[in-house]
């Protein structure tokens, strides 16, 4: 059930027709991770805590730079030096302070990813690094979790959904399979913070979609966006089936 202020903190998505109020409901009954707490894990945490997401597990080992606040919106200047979770923690606690946080501090092992996997719906993949990507998608598809996976670098950005629970749709290593552009990170080549924006918003409402239950998610679909020119393109992507990690889940 919801309450009288959360009929009203939450009236303007409410009054959508494929939200309404069993969709508010259901995103109330939800939990997401979101697996990384900086340009693009911003913006994901802010709306996803905003839109009410009822439970939101908030995982990053790094601490708040004074490089960090061009891109990370999620962080301000008095955070500078702080955890980026509990720099995450007292921001989002502000904006709703009907959600729940759950905080992961400490870089995650295979052991502590599963475990962190199996206690939500839903995976935000905002890291900056292909290792985290892959083991978050081996952990995703072992766990039958659906992931949001967004990239972002210079100029350009990247957004796919990933559902085990589909029998059609690829997972990350499917992909990806051979690792990224030369492991270049923004340190190196430099972003554009707006454009991390951009993907991480898209990322939050990939995962609203799924998890409040409405829309087509972009499952077997990559999104490219070129900043420069302000153009999308969408390219179709099939499952492999001797993927590595996914080809014998529906075997």
């Amino acid at each position: 059930m919801l309450s009288d202020d959360e009929l009203l903190r939450y009236s303007r998505q409410i009054l959508l027709a494929q939200v309404d109020i069993d969709g508010q409901s259901r995103l109330k009954q939800s939990r997401a991770l979101v697996v990384g707490l900086g340009g693009l894990g911003s913006p994901v945490a802010l709306y996803l805590a905003a839109a009410g997401v009822g439970e939101l597990h908030l995982a990053d080992f790094d601490t708040v730079e004074l490089t960090n606040l061009q891109r990370q919106v999620l962080h301000d200047t008095d955070s500078l030096g702080l955890s980026k979770v509990d720099s995450a923690l007292r921001r989002l606690q502000a904006i709703n302070p009907q959600i729940r946080l759950v905080a992961h501090r400490q870089a995650l092992d295979e052991d502590s990813l599963a475990a962190a996997v199996a206690n939500v719906d839903l995976v935000l993949d905002c890291c900056d690094n292909f290792a985290t990507r892959e083991a978050v998608n081996a952990a995703c598809v072992a766990a039958g979790k659906p992931l949001v996976s967004g990239a972002a670098i210079r100029l350009e950005g990247q957004l796919s959904v990933f559902d085990p629970r589909q029998a059609h749709s690829p997972c990350y290593h499917c992909l990806y399979g051979h690792g990224s552009e030369a492991e270049l990170t923004c340190s190196e080549a430099g972003v554009i913070g707006p454009l991390v924006g951009l993907v991480g918003s898209l990322q939050a409402l990939e995962a609203l979609k799924l998890l409040a239950g409405f829309g087509e998610p972009l499952v077997g679909r990559l999104l490219l966006i070129d900043a420069l020119g302000t153009r999308f393109r969408e390219l179709r992507v099939k499952r492999d089936p001797q993927c590595a990690v996914c080809g014998s889940r529906h075997g």
